[in-house]
């Protein structure tokens, strides 16, 4: 990949859900090793470009790359990994940790993971559960959940790491272990976007943070600089439902 290529560059992108409108010509761009905030109020879009970024959602129109290639065409998803924003569902998946991780290997060439792959303890272990590989994730709290789907998204050392408000719903220790995890990869020179609510223990690690307001980026710069987060409004169809959020949910057909 050539140093002058951004990792991520979406222009004047625009995203249309059942007749309603959630992006407006948004433009964002991520150079390699950058660790980028999306910050925003409850249905600003946050989610929506996060998933229009990795090629979940179709732009009504409008342009976005991977390492220089459009985000529909294959090969540049297996260089990413993508953890979603948890939920209830989750946790009714009939799985293993291990087995979760392992469906990280699937990749636009592969199809059949194997969950005795070494990678998949490194991944584990990584984040902080060694010996929790073979309990069912139905048997676990929504931060052992958080973990695992973070493993599952390190499995393949992607150089490109996209995190949907990972610090969600989880106790601080889990906050802490992630945030040293995310700065670990970024001082290896992983490239990180990271969905928050506010900046809070990443403040001094991230490369600059973007706002977006009602689908319309209103700041791009240093996070200190950013402005005051309108506190409500709400897009219903910010969603997705759970089976889009495991397998091969950044790989297009």
């Amino acid at each position: 990949m050539s140093g002058s290529t951004p990792v991520v560059e979406v222009r004047r992108a625009c995203v249309q859900r059942s007749g309603t409108r959630i992006l407006h010509d948004v433009d964002l761009e991520i150079r390699s090793g950058e660790m980028v905030a999306l910050l925003g109020a409850n249905g600003s879009g946050k989610s929506t470009l996060l998933r229009a970024v990795v090629g979940v959602l179709p732009l009504e129109s409008g342009t976005a790359r991977l390492f220089g290639q459009d985000v529909h065409r294959p090969g540049p998803h297996d260089r990413i990994g993508y953890v979603p924003q948890d939920s209830p569902e989750a946790g009714s998946i009939p799985a293993t940790a291990r087995e979760t991780v392992a469906s990280g290997l699937l990749t636009s060439r592969s199809w059949w993971p194997r969950h005795r792959d070494p990678r998949v303890q490194r991944a584990l272990d990584a984040v902080g559960l060694p010996d929790l590989g073979g309990r069912p994730i139905t048997r676990m709290s929504g931060g052992q959940r958080r973990r695992v789907m973070l493993a599952r998204a390190l499995v393949r050392d992607p150089e490109f790491l996209v995190l949907d408000e990972p610090f969600s719903g989880v106790d601080l220790a889990t906050q802490q272990l992630l945030a040293g995890t995310f700065r670990d990869l970024s001082a290896r020179g992983t490239t990180l976007l990271v969905v928050l609510h506010e900046t809070g223990m990443l403040e001094r690690d991230i490369s600059r943070a973007v706002v977006l307001d009602h689908g319309s980026v209103v700041h791009d710069g240093q996070a200190r600089d950013r402005p005051p987060l309108d506190p409500g409004h709400e897009h219903p169809l910010d969603s997705l439902p759970p089976h889009e959020c495991l397998g091969q949910e950044i790989h297009p057909a």
